[in-house]
């Protein structure tokens, strides 16, 4: 194995660890909305949303937001003066690009020996569109503006393909992913012929992670085929929440109860038995035609707060109500995304948390 911008002696010393989402972060990554094509006759109604989601997370953190332009920044600064929303712990930063789903066009933040450290992966839309090649900038970008150590990910010297949405970390060495969205052979390929073994070996050199929980299918209408965080997540070191569709009839019903198998009698890399509590899935959302991937597992995990995906629908409350006991020292609250969905993601896919390093004891 081989990597860039630092080499795999220096690694082999640093202690990694990904952290886990609800640890402290130092700031939130979005890219401000931009391409008129992820939600037709939207987009205006789709920066109210996103300026909902900066009030919520920039009370308690740093949110660093990416636009095309100035003239874009302008944009969105007015979106949230209008909104009422102070500045203060906002951060603009200019880059073009295709799109703003930064969870997967964006880098990890790994401790590395009590230090943050950004581990960039690669980025090609999801094995499914040809516009990437100006998301492709982003990590080297913000490795940059923030002055980070960055690692490329490299493995049998070829650059390892990865989005954020595709894994789901404990903190503690252990990963969620699906075998669907990185080692189906036919459709959307990331890594051609990788195995299980291939990105088991990524993940531990890379990322410190320890132990991989290696789930089915992700669910109906999901466009990044399988990603994890539409599908099940963590929420403490040894619990994970798992949507289930309870309608026999529905397409979602056998995969996720195959996922559900799996997860019985899994541990994590610390030999944990691993809990699961379910979350619903909301009624299937349709717009013109296409199955979109609506689903309440695509929750973000600020400092001060879970804000959960909501859709109109009856499950709604259910589902606030089963996190709300997940996450007591958090507030949850619902944000309403029948419109954000229709850009094929919601509130976990466009952000991305830059974890803080640990504050040094005296």
């Amino acid at each position: 194995m081989t990597m860039k911008k630092n080499n795999s002696a220096e690694t082999d010393k640093e202690n990694l660890r990904l952290p886990a989402e609800w640890e402290n972060h130092e700031a939130t990554w979005i890219g401000w909305p931009h391409n008129k094509e992820d939600w037709p006759g939207k987009i205006e109604i789709i920066q109210w949303v996103y300026g909902e989601i900066v009030s919520k997370i920039s009370q308690k953190e740093k949110v660093r937001i990416i636009v095309n332009s100035k003239a874009h920044e302008e944009q969105a600064k007015k979106v949230l003066q209008l909104a009422e929303i102070k500045l203060k712990n906002i951060e603009f930063y200019i880059l073009p690009t295709n799109r703003g789903w930064l969870r997967d066009s964006g880098p990890a933040f790994v401790l590395a020996d009590s230090k943050i450290k950004q581990v960039s992966f690669g980025f090609n839309a999801w094995a499914k569109y040809d516009n990437w090649k100006k998301d492709v900038k982003v990590p080297a970008m913000i490795s940059e503006w923030r002055k980070l150590k960055e690692t490329e990910v490299f493995y049998n010297n070829k650059r390892v393909v990865l989005e954020g949405g595709s894994i789901d970390g404990n903190g503690s060495g252990t990963l969620l992913t699906t075998e669907e969205c990185l080692l189906d052979k036919k459709i959307q390929v990331r890594n051609p012929g990788f195995a299980k073994a291939d990105y088991e070996k990524v993940f531990d050199e890379y990322l410190g992670v320890k132990k991989v929980i290696w789930l089915g299918k992700g669910i109906a209408g999901d466009d990044t085929h399988g990603h994890v965080d539409d599908l099940c997540r963590f929420v403490n070191a040894n619990t994970v929440v798992l949507v289930q569709e309870n309608d026999k009839k529905e397409k979602n019903y056998k995969p996720l109860n195959e996922n559900r198998e799996r997860l019985q009698g899994a541990k994590t890399a610390d030999g944990q038995k691993l809990n699961t509590v379910y979350l619903p899935m909301p009624s299937p959302i349709v717009f013109d035609g296409m199955r979109l991937p609506a689903s309440y597992a695509n929750f973000y995990i600020s400092n001060n707060a879970v804000l959960v995906p909501t859709f109109n629908d009856p499950n709604d409350r259910i589902a606030l109500g089963i996190l709300s006991e997940l996450f007591e020292d958090r507030q949850v609250i619902g944000v309403h995304s029948v419109d954000l969905v229709w850009g094929l993601g919601t509130i976990h896919c466009l952000t991305h948390e830059q974890a803080a390093a640990p504050v040094k004891k005296k």
